[in-house]
C-alpha cells in the first residue's frame, strides 16, 4: 500500500516481489505509476492465488469521447494534465508544440531544395515521400480527365499510344478528389487562402522514372480547367506542380498521418484500456505500441488541431476543412486498408518488377511480415486453438468496442465486431502494432526532409487555381506560395513532428518486462533478428543513393505514435 507523505509523492512501481511460504520469491510486473493512496499490494496477492483478472484502470480510461462529429472516438479528456498518470508523458520536455517551433532548424535538406523543380523528383515523392499511399496504377482514364494522346505523346518512350501504355501497366494516377468541397481556411480576413484537388498523370518510363506527364487542378474538366503539360510553358507547368504539392501536403498532413495513425491507434488504445486486463497476454503485447499515443494525441487537440490552434495559422485546411476532411474521410475507412499488403496491392503496385524503387512497398511488406511472424509467434503460445480465440470474452469485447464503439459502426467501415480464428486475431493485432510503429514511422519522419522547403509542400495556397495557359510567371507563383508567416509556422511544425523522442524506444524494444514467459522472450529476441537483419538490407541497398530511403528501416521505427 502506497501511503501518501508529501504533496507530490507519485513513484512508479516496475514489479512487485512476493515471498511465498516456501520461502521462493516470486516477480509480478507491474508497470504503473501509484498515485495518492492507492492500494495495489493486495491484487497482486490476488495474482498469486490466481483469481483475480482485471486491474482497477483509471475510470478515465473506460471512458469514449467524440471531440467532432463523424471522427473515431477518443479519450474522454480535454487537457494532458487531465489524463491518468500511466498514460501521460513521463516529462513535458519535447511535447508542446508551440515552444518546439522556436528551435527549428532554417536549412531544410540540400537536395530537394536543389533539385525540388525536376519532374524526377517531383515524381519520386508519390513512391518514397511522405504520402507514398496515393499513387496507383490506371487502368482507365476516368471520364472527368480527359487526356488524349497527342496532349501526352511526346512525353512516351516505347512508341505505343496512350491507351496502350494503359494497358501495358506503364501509366499511374494519382486523384486528391477528397479535397474537393473542402472549405479552404478563412480565419485570416486580410489574406485569402485556396484549396485544389488535382488530379495526375503519372508516366512509368523506360528508365523506371515515374514522371508527370498531365494535371489538371479541378474535378471537372473544362475551358476554366485546362490539362497543364509539360510542354507548357515553364512557369505554367511549375506552378500546376506546387498546386498538386500543396493538396499532397493537406492529404498527407490530415489523412494519412492524423487520421490513418494518430486517430486510429488511439481509438484500438482506448478499446484496449477498456476491455483487457493488464494480465492479459494480448494487453501485454499492445501496451508498448500505444504508449504515449493517447498524451500525444491530446496535445494535439489542445494546440495542433484546435480552433486557433497551429492548423489554423499555417494550412489551407485550417479553420474547420481539417475537420471536414477527417470526417469525410472516416466514412470510408476500412480495416482492410489498414492491412499493408491490401493497401499496396488495392492501388495495383504490388509488383516490383514494374515499380523497381519504390522502396515504401519493399521495405514495408519486410517490416509487416517480420510483425505479423512475432505477433503469430506470441499469439500460438497463448492461443492453443481456434476455440480459445472463440471463448476468450476479453479479446471479444475488445474487438467488438473497436468497431462499435470506436468507429461508431459506421456503413462502409468493416471492422470485424468478432474474431474467430487465430488467424483473424494475429492479422488484427498486425495491424495495431504495424499501424502504431512501422506505418506512422514511414509517414512521419521525413516531413522535414520534404516539406522544410516551403515550394515543394506548400501548407496554403493565397492565390485561386489558374483557370487557362499563358499567365503564370515567377511574380505569380511568389504571390501564390505562403506569406513568410505562415511559412514559419509550417516549418516549426514539420520539425517538431519530426523528432525522435528522448530515450526512444524502438521497433522491437521492450525494456518494460510486462511478459516474464520464457517463451515470448524467445520470440521478442527472433523479431529482434530479423529487424536487424532487415536492417541491414536496407543499409545495403541505399549505400551510394542521392536519395537514400530510410524511413521503414527497423531501427528508425519507433514502437509506438509518441510524435
Amino acid at each position: 500500500e502506497k501511503r501518501k507523505y508529501w504533496m507530490q509523492d507519485d513513484w512508479y512501481c516496475r514489479y512487485i516481489t512476493v515471498k511465498t511460504p516456501s520461502g521462493d520469491y516470486v516477480e509480478f510486473p507491474c508497470f504503473r505509476w501509484l498515485v495518492d493512496d492507492k492500494e495495489v499490494f493486495t491484487v497482486y496477492v490476488a495474482f498469486v492465488l490466481g483469481c483475480y483478472r482485471r486491474l482497477n484502470n483509471s475510470a478515465a480510461l473506460s471512458r469514449w469521447k467524440e471531440w467532432q462529429p463523424g471522427f473515431p472516438m477518443s479519450i474522454d479528456a480535454n487537457r494532458h494534465k487531465d489524463l491518468p498518470r500511466d498514460i501521460q508523458f513521463d516529462s513535458e520536455k519535447g511535447v508542446d508544440f508551440i515552444l518546439n517551433y522556436s528551435k527549428a532548424c532554417v536549412l531544410p535538406l540540400i537536395y530537394v531544395m536543389q533539385h525540388w523543380k525536376e519532374d524526377f523528383m517531383f515524381g519520386y515523392q508519390f513512391l518514397n515521400g511522405c504520402n507514398p499511399v496515393m499513387i496507383q496504377k490506371c487502368t482507365k482514364l476516368p471520364d472527368k480527365f480527359p487526356v488524349t494522346h497527342e496532349m501526352v505523346s511526346v512525353s512516351l518512350e516505347r512508341e505505343l499510344t496512350l491507351e496502350q501504355e494503359i494497358e501495358a501497366g506503364n501509366v499511374y494516377i494519382v486523384d486528391y478528389k477528397v479535397l474537393e468541397g473542402i472549405s479552404p481556411n478563412c480565419t485570416d480576413p486580410c489574406t485569402l487562402q485556396y484549396l485544389a484537388a488535382p488530379i495526375c498523370l503519372l508516366y512509368n518510363n523506360t528508365h523506371n522514372k515515374i514522371l508527370p506527364i498531365a494535371i489538371q487542378l479541378g474535378q471537372t474538366p473544362g475551358e476554366d480547367s485546362p490539362i497543364f503539360l509539360p510542354t507548357d510553358g515553364e512557369y505554367d507547368w511549375l506552378l500546376a506542380k506546387i498546386w498538386v504539392r500543396s493538396a499532397d501536403f493537406q492529404h498527407h498532413q490530415t489523412i494519412t498521418h492524423l487520421l490513418r495513425t494518430h486517430l486510429i491507434t488511439e481509438m484500438f488504445a482506448v478499446a484496449m484500456y477498456r476491455q483487457l486486463p493488464a494480465v492479459h497476454p494480448v494487453y501485454k503485447l499492445l501496451i508498448p505500441h500505444v504508449r504515449f499515443t493517447i498524451a500525444i494525441n491530446t496535445k494535439a487537440r489542445e494546440q495542433l488541431i484546435c480552433e486557433c490552434g497551429i492548423f489554423d495559422k499555417a494550412n489551407a485546411t485550417g479553420g474547420g476543412g481539417h475537420i471536414q476532411l477527417v470526417q469525410k474521410c472516416t466514412k470510408s475507412l476500412t480495416f482492410r486498408s489498414l492491412c499493408f499488403p491490401d493497401m499496396i496491392k488495392i492501388r495495383g503496385m504490388d509488383s516490383k518488377e514494374d515499380l523497381p524503387t519504390y522502396f515504401y512497398r519493399d521495405d514495408g511488406y519486410q517490416v509487416w511480415e517480420a510483425t505479423k511472424s512475432f505477433v503469430s509467434d506470441v499469439v500460438c503460445i497463448y492461443y492453443t486453438s481456434d476455440e480459445t480465440v472463440q471463448g476468450d470474452e476479453e479479446i471479444q469485447a475488445f474487438v467488438k468496442d473497436v468497431c462499435s464503439f470506436g468507429m461508431q459502426d459506421f456503413d462502409q467501415c468493416e471492422f470485424p465486431k468478432s474474431v474467430k480464428t487465430r488467424e483473424e486475431l494475429i492479422e488484427y493485432l498486425t495491424v495495431i502494432v504495424f499501424t502504431a510503429s512501422s506505418q506512422h514511422a514511414a509517414v512521419n519522419f521525413g516531413q522535414y526532409d520534404w516539406c522544410s522547403w516551403i515550394p515543394n509542400a506548400p501548407s496554403t495556397m493565397r492565390k485561386p487555381p489558374p483557370k487557362q495557359k499563358g499567365l503564370a510567371d515567377v511574380n505569380l507563383i511568389m504571390e501564390s506560395l505562403p506569406d513568410c508567416g505562415r511559412s514559419s509556422w509550417h516549418l516549426g511544425a514539420v520539425w517538431a513532428l519530426s523528432q525522435y523522442q528522448e530515450n526512444e524506444l524502438y521497433l522491437g524494444m521492450y525494456p518494460d518486462e510486462h511478459f516474464i514467459e520464457k517463451p515470448v522472450k524467445e520470440a521478442m529476441g527472433k523479431f529482434r533478428k530479423q529487424l536487424a537483419e532487415i536492417t541491414s538490407s536496407i543499409k545495403k541497398r541505399n549505400e551510394g543513393k542521392k536519395l537514400p530511403y530510410y524511413n521503414m528501416s527497423p531501427n528508425k521505427i519507433p514502437n509506438s505514435v509518441a510524435v
